[in-house]
């Protein structure tokens, strides 16, 4: 049983979720001040807090559809990328929370593949369509940095904060 692509895919979530570089979703999420949570900058539509959901209810769908049933649907509650109706800790303890379980269901369905073959397998995605496991595992990583950068940006416009670390001395 080889499971080297595995472990690194494995690795990769785990990087890309929650690791101690500046680009992983968990970092940047952290430096979202409770001011942050909710603003919209001029023609925005999508405030912090419901990217965060978005990137939970992904994962959960994700995870439902190519590892589960499939009868998870969007609107559901475990689906609802406007959780965050107001910014108090514990409401943003929760988000983070479901955000983490979300995680550790994705990482719980990579983990139990047997073996490396299992990465070419196909399974369902939410939209019908059938991908490789490795595609919708490489599709979820990059999911997390995508949002990650969105957030970070979204983050620095709102603390004025936005030039390069070298710009600012």
């Amino acid at each position: 049983m080889a499971r080297a692509a595995i472990d690194e895919y494995l690795y990769l979530l785990d990087a890309a979720f929650a690791g101690p570089d500046w680009h992983s979703l968990l970092t940047n999420v952290r430096a979202v001040e409770p001011r942050d949570w909710l603003w919209l900058p001029p023609g925005g539509a999508r405030p912090i807090g419901e990217m965060v959901a978005h990137v939970g209810a992904c994962k959960y769908m994700y995870e439902n559809h190519a590892f589960g049933d499939a009868s998870l649907k969007w609107g559901e509650p475990l689906t609802n990328e406007r959780r965050l109706s107001a910014v108090t800790a514990d409401a943003v303890a929760e988000l983070l929370r479901w955000l983490e379980e979300a995680q550790r269901a994705v990482r719980a369905s990579v983990h139990a593949l047997d073996d490396d073959r299992e990465l070419l397998r196909p399974r369902r995605t939410n939209w019908g369509e059938m991908k490789e496991t490795r595609w919708i595992i490489k599709s979820m990583i990059e999911h997390d940095l995508y949002h990650a950068g969105e957030i970070n940006r979204m983050r620095a416009l709102r603390q004025e904060n936005d030039r390069w670390a070298y710009e600012r001395g």
